[in-house]
Formats: C-alpha cells, structure tokens, sequence
C-alpha cells in the first residue's frame, strides 16, 4: 500500500518536472525564432539600405549628367543669341554710319544751295530797285499826262471819271441784264438738277406719315346726363378740374360730347385723360378728380419720356441729356399748322442726314442737328422769346456741339448759317414743311397771305396788276409793257422775291412769275 502510494507520488512529480521542462524547452525554443527573426529582419535593413544607398549614388550621377547636359545646351543658346546680337550692333553701327554720310553730303549740298540762294537774293534787290526807279518815273509820266489832260478838257479827274461811269453803265446796263439773266438761268438749271437728284433720294430713303391734330380736345360722353355730373353742386366739380389742370371746359349744345380748350397742349392732354377716366367709372367729385388728375399727370410724363426715348432711338443719334430728351417728349403735342412738331423733327432730322450723306458731311451730326432744330418750341409758351432764341439757349446750357446751335439759329434765316450742316437742316426743315399734305393753315390767315403777296407785288413802280394762285405757292404779275422791258422783267422778279423774303412768313417756298405782253391793234375799213 506505500509503495504504491510512493509510486505514484513520484509519477506525479515526473510529470510535474516534464512540464517544466517542456515549457522551459518551448520558451528557449521561442527565444530562439524571436532572435533568428530579428537577426533576419535587421539583415533585410541593412540590404534595403544599402540599395537604397545605390539607388540615390545612381540618381546622383544621372541628375548631375543631366544638369551638366542642360549647362551645355544653355550655354550653346546664349552663344548663339550672343552672336546675333552682335551681328545686330554690327550692323545698327554700319546704318548710322551710312547715314551720318548721307546727312554730311545733305550738309555739302544745302551749304550749296544757300549760297545760290543768297546770290539770287541779292540780283532779286537789284531788279526791285530797277523796277520802283522805272515805278516813279512812270508815276511822273502819268502825272504829267493827267495834268495835260486836264488843260485840254477843262474837266478834273471826278468829273471826267463820272462821265466815263455813266457812259459806260448806259452802254452796259443792256449787256448786263442779259448777262444776269443768262447767269441765273443757267444757276438754276444746274440748282434744280441737282437739288432734284438730292431732294429725291432724301425722300426715297425716308417717308413718314402725316397727322392733323387741332388745338382743342373733344371727349366723347355715353349721355347727355353726364354732363350735369361733370358740371357737379353748384359747378363744383367743373372748377376743380379746371383749377386742377389749368384747361377751360366748354359745355355748350354739342350733343354727347365736351370740348377741352387749353393754350397749353400737354395740360390738355392730361385733362382728356382725367375726364375720360371719370366719365367712364362714373364716381366724379372733388376728391375722386384730385387723384385721378395726378394719375394722369404721372401717365403723361410718362408718355413724355417714353416719345423723346423713341424719337432718340429712331434717328439713331446716341447719348443726349435726359433734359433733352423730356423737351422732345412735349413736342409730340405741339403742333405748327397742323404738323405734329415732334413727327416733324423726326422726318427733318431723317432729310438732313440723307442729305448728309450725299455731299460727304456726318450724317448722325445733322440728325442731331435736326431732330434739335425745333426743341425752343417746347417751352416757348413758358419763355419769353422766340423759338430760335430759346433753343439756342437749351442747347447750349446742355453742351451740345456748335454746328447743332448754328442750325438753331439759322433754319429759319434769321442769321448766317455758319456750318454746312446749318443748310442741310434749313432744307430738310423746308422740305419736311413744304411737302403735300404736311401742314394746313386757317381761312383767315390763308386769306391774309395772298392779300399780303398780292400788297407787295402791286408796290414795285412797273407792275400793272397781281394774282397769287396756287394756294399762294405762285405769285404772277402782269407788268406795264411801256414801262418795262423784257430785260428789266427779271429785275422785277428778283425784287418782288426779295421783298417777299423780308416781309412775309410762310411755309415752304412761293414761285414769283413776271408777265410782259405787248399787244398791236388796227381797225381795218
């Protein structure tokens, strides 16, 4: 029984000291791969360092090839451009020097020229000299001829000479009249030959339409009861329109309908606005006018600036002065014997730059020029003076250019025109007024024209009797043929036009016709 516990007991501790030894074997075992490993990764280290090592000599010794490779490429280049420049100094120097030559031989030669020159001064001195020594004693000469003369005739020098004159203009006074004749026909045959080639080109290449417009305004009511509404409590609707925007209204008869009568166009234009406004929503008081009153003063400025942008933008002339371009605005209803001023300027300023065009001027300079040639006659009725004066006073507060004042102040012939572009805007304007159906006039200064160019014919000493036809674009007058030959017929003509030119104002240009008829009568028995 103890021996087999003593048996087992050592079995115990055998095994006990066998796994001791198995893990201390195991533990050296693992010591030794943990260090055959290290040694092995330090041994791979070391290698990739050392080809590391190889690698950056390698890189090393290329890139300095390289760099010594590009030295030498860089230094052949700056060799190269080195040489070219100074080839190029080479031959700057070889020029300068060429022309130092020139310029030295230049020298040589008008040194030259200079002496010839002054030897040609000094001969030039003695023939002036000859020639007031041959002066002076002609001088004596005449004066002794003169002296004789006077001896023999008894007459002195103004006497003598105011024979000759009369003499001569008695002589002459035939030949010249032809002379005037011959040169005005043949003046005006080349005048309307070539103005005709202009004028139709101009109106080929621009055409616009014509409007009648009248000084009052009509507003057209649905009823006659509309009326006493506008009228209001004792008129107090009627003078709130009135007082508000400065225009009369006139209800009078005219069945279903109120006239606006109103110096001034633009508040007459905003009173139809307002008034058709109130008939058409029907509420019409003081309080309810006031507000649509301003509306329609806010629409009308409106409409202002919108018709001067318009205008700007369709003759094409570029910037201008938002001022200017209001003024333009008003003269959409502004009219002058029924030709819509605003339309008028258009048209003219279109005329001028075609005519422009044709003879080589600047066309958008007499565009310009003529779409301004009217812009006084926006604010002439709150300006004293005249629509010339006033425009040239607007144009010149803005900056515009100088030839644009001188059509101003010339298109109507109340100055010089100083520019060419001043004539061809004075033209387009005649020939934007004068064209058919342009413009109208009332009876009575229609009648008034032709009694004033029937007054002014019949004053000229010679005219027998005078008759204005063609709507007053003709005058004819019948002179007395004993008093007046067929030569003296064209000084008449251009008296009578003169005459015209200086005391009358009409639109486009009026035609002067001079009649001489010489009748022989006998009675046969």
């Amino acid at each position: 029984m103890l021996f087999m516990t003593f048996s087992t007991g050592e079995t115990v501790i055998s095994v006990l000291l066998a796994i001791i030894i198995g893990f201390a074997i195991g533990y050296f075992i693992r010591v030794w791969h943990r260090e055959k490993s290290i040694r092995a990764t330090r041994e791979l280290a070391e290698k990739i360092v050392e080809d590391g090592k190889k690698e950056a000599e390698k890189s090393k010794r290329e890139s300095v090839l390289e760099a010594k490779q590009e030295i030498f490429v860089l230094r052949k280049d700056f060799d190269n451009d080195m040489r070219e420049r100074r080839q190029v100094v080479l031959n700057l120097e070889n020029k300068v020097t060429q022309r130092e030559d020139t310029l030295n031989r230049r020298a040589v030669h008008l040194d030259k020229r200079e002496e010839t020159l002054a030897l040609r001064e000094d001969k030039l001195d003695e023939k002036k000299e000859q020639l007031e020594q041959l002066n002076s004693k002609a001088e004596e000469v005449l004066k002794q001829q003169e002296t004789k003369l006077i001896e023999i005739s008894s007459l002195s020098v103004d006497q003598a000479r105011e024979i000759i004159m009369a003499r001569v203009k008695e002589s002459m006074s035939d030949e010249i009249a032809v002379y005037i004749r011959d040169e005005e026909e043949r003046a005006k045959t080349e005048v309307q030959t070539r103005s005709k080639q202009l004028l139709s080109l101009a109106i080929q290449k621009y055409a616009s339409e014509t409007t009648t417009e009248r000084t009052v305004s009509v507003v057209d009511l649905p009823n006659d009861e509309m009326k006493g509404r506008i009228i209001g409590r004792e008129g107090r609707n009627i003078r709130t329109i009135e007082a508000l925007t400065g225009v009369d209204l006139i209800i009078d008869d005219t069945p279903e309908a109120v006239v606006l009568s109103g110096f001034d166009p633009i508040r007459r234009e905003i009173a139809k606005r307002a008034l058709s406004t109130l008939v058409s929503d029907g509420r019409i008081h003081p309080g309810r006018i006031e507000e649509v009153v301003e509306k329609a003063r806010v629409e009308v400025d409106m409409f202002v600036r919108e018709a001067g942008e318009d205008a700007v933008f369709k003759t094409g002339i570029g910037r201008i002065h938002p001022d200017l371009v209001k003024l333009l605005g008003r003269l959409s209803f502004r009219t002058s014997y029924g030709q819509n001023v605003l339309k008028h300027s258009i048209e003219t300023a279109f005329l001028a730059g075609k005519l422009a065009v044709e003879i080589g001027e600047d066309e958008f300079l007499a565009r310009r020029a003529g779409l301004l040639h009217d812009i006084g006659k926006a604010v002439d009725h709150e300006v004293e003076g005249g629509h010339v004066e006033i425009g040239v006073n607007i144009v010149n507060r803005y900056k515009e250019p100088k030839e644009v004042a001188d059509a101003i102040a010339s298109h109507h012939g109340d100055k010089e025109a100083e520019s060419i572009i001043a004539v061809l805007v004075a033209a387009a304007d005649a020939l934007s007024a004068a064209r058919p159906g342009a413009r109208s006039e009332s009876m009575e200064n229609y009648i008034k024209r032709l009694e004033q160019l029937e007054a002014i014919s019949n004053e000229i000493p010679g005219v027998e009797k005078s008759y204005a036809i063609q709507a007053g674009r003709e005058i004819r007058v019948i002179v007395k043929a004993d008093q007046i030959d067929d030569l003296s017929t064209f000084k008449v003509a251009r008296e009578i036009k003169e005459q015209i030119e200086q005391k009358m104002t009409y639109p486009g240009t009026i035609k002067v016709t001079v009649i001489r008829e010489t009748r022989a009568t006998d009675i046969a028995k």
